[in-house]
């Protein structure tokens, strides 16, 4: 079956997902988790990424992402999942795939969608039962934006409260844990296919 196309529109939003290969847990330790977190910095500083949110779990990724129509995000997530797959094959002597197949896009609503799919990425490691809390898991754009983290700083917090309508980092922070609070007391959190489905 051949590929799909993937044709990234200026100033659209898109909720990527990538899995490792065959859902295996090949970024279970922290390390390889920091690894991607790094490589996703370096997409950020070479090709100007506008990232607005991630995650990375112990075997796929979420990443939330502004095109500029630079054709930056085909050749970031080139860069993070290559580099990524290379240096874990290097250092555990193995061979083969490390993803499976390509990474999956879909495009995200600015009106009143883009705070849910924030939420929804937030709360990964809740649904998977792995932490109570979104700040409890470190490779994480909540965590960096609760933490105000300014150096090494991979959110695009100027691009995210634009998209947003919020004034500042602060609000933004604020606003944040209110999402994730009331998506904590609304129960048990189920995975959603519509932000990761076309």
């Amino acid at each position: 079956m051949p590929r799909a196309n993937r044709h990234f529109l200026p100033g659209y939003v898109w909720h990527i997902t990538h899995r490792c290969h065959q859902k295996e847990f090949l970024l279970k330790f922290a390390r390889d988790r920091r690894r991607w977190v790094s490589w996703l910095f370096e997409a950020k500083k070479r090709f100007g990424l506008r990232v607005l949110n991630y995650i990375v779990t112990s075997n796929h990724i979420h990443l939330l992402v502004q095109d500029r129509g630079e054709g930056e995000v085909a050749k970031s997530m080139q860069l993070v999942a290559g580099r990524t797959a290379q240096q874990y094959n290097q250092r555990k002597n193995r061979k083969g795939a490390f993803w499976e197949g390509r990474y999956h896009a879909t495009a995200v609503d600015t009106d009143g969608y883009l705070a849910r799919c924030i939420v929804y990425i937030d709360m990964n490691m809740v649904r998977a039962g792995v932490v109570a809390h979104p700040g409890e898991w470190p490779e994480s754009g909540y965590r960096e934006v609760m933490d105000g983290r300014r150096r090494y700083a991979i959110v695009d917090t100027p691009a995210l409260l634009e998209l947003l309508g919020i004034r500042s980092a602060e609000t933004l922070q604020s606003a944040r844990q209110q999402w994730v609070e009331g998506s904590l007391h609304a129960g048990p959190a189920e995975r959603e296919d519509a932000w990761s489905q076309s």
